[in-house]
């Protein structure tokens, strides 16, 4: 392009490498030493379980087409919401 060329323009090129492993790092530090991820997992599950217990049967028959319409995950056992 004609503008790439014009002395009042420069391209400048990054490279966020480092910075991205600085903020992960921060993140990680943030977050303490007392978290537990496969802790953090379990809770999410059984939160999942939760709110999908006790569906009737039209909520069963939704909550199974957004799992085959892969909206929801799919599950553990026998595809249906825990009873």
């Amino acid at each position: 392009m004609a503008q790439d060329s014009a002395p009042d323009h420069h391209i400048f090129a990054f490279d966020l490498t480092r910075d991205e492993a600085r903020r992960r790092a921060e993140v990680v530090a943030a977050l303490g030493p007392d978290w537990d991820p496969a802790a953090v997992m379990a809770s999410e599950d059984e939160a999942y379980d939760l709110l999908y217990s006790g569906l009737d049967e039209q909520q069963q028959k939704i909550h199974d087409e957004l799992v085959t319409a892969g909206v929801l995950p799919a599950r553990p056992g026998s595809g249906h919401a825990p009873a």
